[in-house]
């Protein structure tokens, strides 16, 4: 299990957004700037220490769990993992072709190490409350964490599961909310304003803090102060950018959502560019 300081961590996730560019463009579609903000996070959990893995023994029962409930930014996962070791680099770039277990969403039949088959929004913190509740019962000490998109945050079985993660007290459940402000058809004020989310979290029971999730000092400190916190479920308001890294050129293509589309070869190549 990796432990990079936060300089190294700034500069893996420099490697992960251009692999997310590098494999969207080669598919011709998929979800860039959803995965792009999510990227700090991502990163800190599998190289920042704060993650129990071994991608030579992924069904491992004490591993540490992390779930992407916004399994449409499955390119920031495939490129984590592959830079953590589960599967090599090069095959990523098969990412959405026909026959490639690199899928457009999270598919754990087809790939060891992930945990569950999301993109159906709003399931992913139901299916990492059954992981706690499992890892409970089972005596085994592991950790699940899991990802959200601040659009799903609008289904309602999101909210049956944060009331029950605190109806059982589930202290080694940590949701991170991925809040880059927009969804499919729009900013997620204009579909459904549901912020803010953190005194909505603490209603239930939530232990919360909200942060700058594209600042990596602020997501170390806020995973090492949530893995102190074991009485009841922990959550991360993640304050992002859609994008995060190459925000300039969407602002030139007057597009700042560029939700599930590719960026074109020329435009990739200036964003590798100004990624240098």
């Amino acid at each position: 299990m990796p432990q990079l300081n936060v300089d190294q961590l700034k500069a893996k996730a420099h490697d992960i957004r251009k692999l997310i560019i590098r494999i969207t463009t080669e598919a011709g579609s998929g979800h860039p700037t959803s995965s792009l903000s999510a990227c700090d996070v991502v990163t800190a959990l599998y190289f920042g220490g704060f993650m129990k893995y071994d991608p030579q023994k992924p069904q491992d029962p004490g591993r540490d769990r992390f779930i992407l409930s916004k399994g449409h930014a499955c390119p920031v996962l495939y490129s984590a993992m592959a830079e953590a070791g589960y599967f090599p680099v090069d095959e990523i770039m098969t990412l959405r072709k026909l026959g490639s277990p690199y899928e457009g969403h999270p598919n754990m039949r087809r790939l060891k190490g992930i945990e569950a088959s999301t993109g159906s929004l709003g399931q992913g913190l139901s299916i990492g409350v059954g992981h706690a509740l499992a890892g409970r019962m089972d005596k085994q000490g592991f950790r699940v964490y899991v990802m959200l998109g601040d659009g799903e945050m609008g289904e309602g079985q999101v909210w049956e599961a944060i009331a029950s993660a605190d109806k059982y007290k589930l202290g080694n459940l940590t949701a991170i909310i991925d809040q880059n402000g927009y969804q499919q058809t729009g900013s997620t004020r204009e579909v459904l304003d549901l912020t803010d989310f953190q005194p909505k979290l603490e209603a239930f029971g939530w232990h919360v803090q909200t942060i700058n999730g594209n600042d990596m000092g602020e997501v170390v400190a806020a995973l090492k102060a949530s893995t102190a916190v074991t009485d009841r479920p922990t959550a991360i308001v993640s304050r992002t950018q859609k994008g995060f890294g190459i925000l300039p050129l969407l602002q030139q293509e007057n597009d700042t959502n560029y939700h599930g589309k590719p960026l074109s070869k020329e435009l990739a190549e200036k964003a590798l560019a100004l990624l240098g």
